[in-house]
């Protein structure tokens, strides 16, 4: 299994680094993860760029200090703060059509155990209301985890993110994004692992989340840029 660390130096950059991963998974077979703390933005789902609301939304993310961004994943918008941690899981497929549930619960399983190893009881599930809305979701006290597919011929990406701290400015974001997009938020439904009682440090929420989702698959490590981030 290839290991990515670290984050480039640029958003685009950034971005493109997943893209290229995710490229390589369909190609080789072999599987690649991905954890960090992506640069301070708004990704937008690919369905919110075609809706009235979404250059107010866009306006709204730049007057608060983030750059917004699509995301080839589903879902609606999520906010990186920059203590927020992403996690990208490339996996490949053979049919499309088969092993999409598989993937969300084994993520599920992989990130519950991340967050309990850092004193967080996290379960399924989601509060009324909440950013990114789905049933693949983790909460403890507001909701704490998101996570996202997007499947191709090839290969499948299994993504999300975990609010680790920055849970107001977080909620003052997307609380803006989403009522210009007309779609309901509550900024209460926002949890972080800070708030339940874990680390607001990214840097230990990152290596959790990498040792479950490798496992005990033998790795090969590349470094993007320098440090954790």
């Amino acid at each position: 299994m290839r290991v990515l660390r670290g984050r480039a130096a640029t958003i685009a950059a950034d971005r493109e680094r997943t893209r290229t991963m995710l490229a390589r998974t369909g190609e080789t077979g072999e599987p690649a993860v991905r954890v960090w703390a992506p640069h301070r933005q708004v990704a937008f789902g690919r369905r919110e760029a075609a809706e009235p609301g979404y250059d107010r939304a866009v306006a709204a993310a730049r007057e608060r200090g983030f750059d917004p961004v699509e995301r080839s994943v589903g879902g609606r918008a999520v906010a990186y703060t920059g203590s927020t941690v992403a996690f990208a899981h490339a996996v490949p497929v053979t049919d499309p059509r088969v092993g999409l549930d598989d993937r969300y619960d084994a993520a599920v399983g992989s990130l519950r155990r991340a967050l309990a190893s850092l004193g967080v009881d996290a379960v399924p599930g989601e509060p009324p209301d909440a950013f990114c809305p789905g049933s693949h979701s983790l909460q403890c006290e507001g909701k704490v985890v998101g996570i996202a597919q997007r499947v191709r011929t090839d290969a499948a990406l299994v993504a999300g993110c975990v609010v680790v701290a920055d849970r107001g400015a977080f909620a003052d974001v997307v609380d803006a994004v989403y009522g210009a997009l007309e779609q309901p938020f509550d900024p209460a439904s926002v949890g972080s692992v800070a708030a339940a009682g874990g680390p607001s440090d990214p840097d230990p929420v990152i290596d959790a989340v990498e040792r479950q989702l490798v496992g005990d698959a033998a790795t090969t490590v590349s470094r993007i840029g320098n440090g954790h981030t």
